[in-house]
């Protein structure tokens, strides 16, 4: 089937929908101008300092115990990044269309960029399987409260991309706190903000049983697949948007493009 056929026809299946479920992985970002650290090319191409790691190396709990301006350089130029981002005009597409549907809509991402919320989605129909940047916890866990970062700001060195200057504190112990996101071989990272958002994620799952809920995945890849097994498992229905790794099991339809484009395409097949 032709492209352009193919866009409409997922357009006329959300639009007969009950609920919507939008799985998003870091290629929904891309058209905002965010990278997706995609391979290690695409990592140094992000952080040409760090030529020679991988992003797994990076992302550990391992620097705010070993190396703490490393870390907060790497995580504090990456909350600076998503605070100075706007999402782009496909977020609104997808936040319409949700909320146009009797069952109305749920949001499942593995990004801890929070571009969700900044586009005015409704933070209680959003669970975020990595948690937040946005989000702050102890480094040494020395108590379980999460708080937010809003007051936070930490200069980073552009040219070695090292904090220099003073570092979020943990508000009880006095040592660095550390992001409330999920990062590689984190033993450390406490999912109450993910558990409370999970409860009220299987309470819209258990509302919609039975229903015809069509999962509309986007930039989600394979290597770590958790938003794509979430959309094949929970929607009746699977549009999958992805311009490398974009096919489906059967009954799905496929787009082979980036989010911004697939959703503006498909939109023009909805009447306003």
């Amino acid at each position: 089937m032709e492209l352009d056929s193919l866009l409409e026809r997922a357009a006329r299946v959300i639009q007969g929908a009950d609920a919507l479920l939008v799985g998003a992985g870091a290629g929904m970002g891309v058209d905002s101008g965010l990278p997706d650290f995609r391979g290690n090319e695409g990592f140094w191409n992000a952080y040409p300092p760090f030529r020679g790691r991988n992003f797994e190396d990076v992302s550990n709990p391992y620097w705010f115990h070993a190396d703490p301006e490393l870390a907060w350089g790497f995580f504090g130029h990456r909350l600076n990044l998503y605070r100075e981002t706007t999402p782009h005009l496909g977020f609104e597409i997808l936040r319409r269309w949700g909320e146009s549907l009797p069952l109305k809509y749920f949001v499942f991402t593995s990004n801890v960029d929070g571009q969700f919320r900044r586009a005015g989605f409704c933070e209680d129909r959003v669970i975020e399987c990595h948690g937040s940047l946005h989000y702050l916890q102890c480094s040494r866990v020395c108590h379980r409260a999460i708080w937010p970062a809003e007051d936070v700001r930490v200069e980073v060195d552009a040219a070695t991309i090292r904090a220099r200057s003073a570092l979020p504190k943990c508000r009880r112990c006095g040592a660095v706190a550390r992001p409330n996101l999920l990062m590689f071989e984190d033993f450390e990272w406490l999912p109450l903000r993910y558990a409370e958002q999970r409860r009220r994620y299987d309470e819209w799952l258990n509302r919609v049983h039975g229903r015809q809920v069509v999962a509309v995945e986007l930039g989600a890849g394979l290597a770590i697949p958790r938003v794509r097994w979430e959309c094949e498992n929970q929607g009746q229905f699977l549009i999958r948007i992805n311009p490398r790794e974009s096919d489906t099991p059967q009954g799905g339809i496929s787009l082979p493009l980036r989010a911004l484009e697939a959703l503006s395409r498909m939109d023009e097949h909805f009447g306003h």
